[in-house]
């Protein structure tokens, strides 16, 4: 197929293309809004040896997942709950959070999503808080110099997680739009590519040149 049938196709079929990027771009827009919002708050937890030993720092790193996973517990999701007077299991907390630990960065991060955006704050922050006074608790075990600190890098922010932004949804639609009406637009030519209407299709089916036509007799 050259550009030229391309260019014969988009002119038959635009009205195709608009009504299925419309439809798709509009019902996603109203999927969104009856969506409740999600709100997603991240802090992060860093972890700093006593001293920039190697041995430390390596050693550190090693136990940066133990530490993510000491903190992933039912055990700490019900002290946060305490502390903060939720109304929820532990592990429904825990289902709405999120752990990873990145050791280039010695950094743990704990993302708490939540329906409201300054409860998910409070939940990350109160758990962060944990994680520094439990560090607290087990360097008293150690002499200075093997101690492991941890403290919160920042305070928690929280952006919306879901719906997606408008931008997005509008780019999502588009794009499935424009693929729901290739697959109509391919299906009707396929179709219509068995039809035999002029002289041109006739020299297409049956690869001879047309040298003349008989014209259709009165009725």
């Amino acid at each position: 197929m050259d550009f030229s049938q391309y260019i014969r196709i988009l002119r038959k079929r635009w009205w195709i293309i608009l009504v299925a990027v419309a439809v798709t771009t509009v019902s996603g827009l109203l999927f969104g809004r009856l969506q409740t919002p999600t709100y997603q708050s991240t802090v992060e937890v860093l972890i700093q040896p006593a001293r920039p030993d190697l041995g430390l720092t390596q050693s550190a790193k090693t136990l940066l997942r133990l530490y993510m996973t000491t903190a992933d517990s039912n055990r700490w999701a019900q002290d946060v709950i305490d502390r903060l007077r939720l109304d929820m299991l532990p592990a429904q907390l825990r289902g709405n959070a999120r752990f990873a630990a990145e050791d280039d960065r010695m950094v743990i991060r704990i993302e708490i999503e939540d329906t409201d955006g300054e409860q998910a704050n409070r939940i990350a922050r109160e758990w962060g808080t944990l994680l520094v006074e439990w560090r607290d608790s087990e360097n008293q075990r150690q002499r200075k110099e093997d101690r492991v600190y941890a403290e919160l890098r920042d305070e928690p922010t929280y952006s919306q997680a879901w719906p997606p932004r408008t931008a997005i949804i509008l780019a999502a639609g588009a794009i499935f739009g424009l693929l729901i009406a290739a697959v109509i637009i391919f299906f009707l030519e396929w179709v219509e590519s068995g039809i035999i209407r002029t002289s041109r299709d006739v020299e297409q089916w049956i690869g001879v040149t047309v040298l003349g036509a008989i014209p259709p007799g009165d009725s």
